[in-house]
């Protein structure tokens, strides 16, 4: 596994506007976004019943990992199976393609099968399931802009209108959802050894830090 950095800005409209403009002189809009250069993320995440995830992730925990649910627009013929791991300010991500039927029979609470699946990460989420009660506990839904940039394996997402709604629904991408409190916007820099210099001008925020903004936290806490 390779971890690579990832850093996180909390941002105003003005902001987006501004890192927009700057990107699109010298990066790439990622090659899966629409014509709009945009598209729609779909989440569905796992806790344990201490919400342990939720509570690492709030106490700032150095080392912790979750697993989601993905897929984009109203795509259902591409559903990914994720679990995200941190340290520090780096992370990396293990991923396993499920099938639309895997995914209802999870959410109906049919798991038995997941153990002679085939799919290592699949197993991994049942023995945690099994041993440690994790369920699904909440949709994130939001939209991202994308940009790439080759050297140093950059890539700068910029994130707003997210919602949450019922783990039920995941798989209506039309279901309903409410926007989080505060209508928040957040902009996300990952990169490999190094982060260039031309994108970190890029990028710049003069008076912003760095945020451990959370959008399942936030979904959960807020949604």
């Amino acid at each position: 596994m390779e971890y690579r950095h990832e850093v996180k800005f909390p941002i105003t409209t003005a902001d987006a506007v501004a890192i927009r403009q700057n990107l699109t002189a010298v990066a790439s809009v990622d090659s899966h976004a629409g014509k709009d250069g945009c598209y729609r993320i779909h989440s569905l995440y796992f806790d344990d019943q201490n919400n342990t995830a939720l509570w690492e992730k709030l106490d700032g925990v150095n080392e912790r990992r979750k697993f989601r649910i993905r897929y984009y627009n109203e795509d259902l013929s591409y559903i990914m199976l994720e679990c995200k791991m941190k340290r520090d300010n780096v992370g990396c991500k293990l991923q396993q393609r499920l099938t639309q039927e895997e995914v209802l029979r999870i959410l109906k609470g049919d798991t038995s099968w997941m153990a002679a699946s085939g799919k290592p990460l699949l197993v991994t989420l049942y023995v945690e399931m099994k041993a440690h009660g994790l369920r699904p506990k909440c949709v994130v839904d939001y939209m991202r802009r994308p940009f790439t940039y080759a050297p140093g394996n950059v890539r700068v997402t910029i994130d707003w209108n997210i919602r949450t709604g019922s783990p039920a629904q995941f798989m209506n991408p039309n279901a309903l959802t409410l926007p989080v409190d505060g209508n928040p916007m957040l902009m996300e820099v990952k990169w490999d050894d190094y982060l260039p210099g031309i994108i970190r001008r890029a990028v710049s925020l003069h008076g912003r830090g760095q945020s451990a903004f959370s959008k399942y936290a936030t979904c959960r806490m807020y949604g």
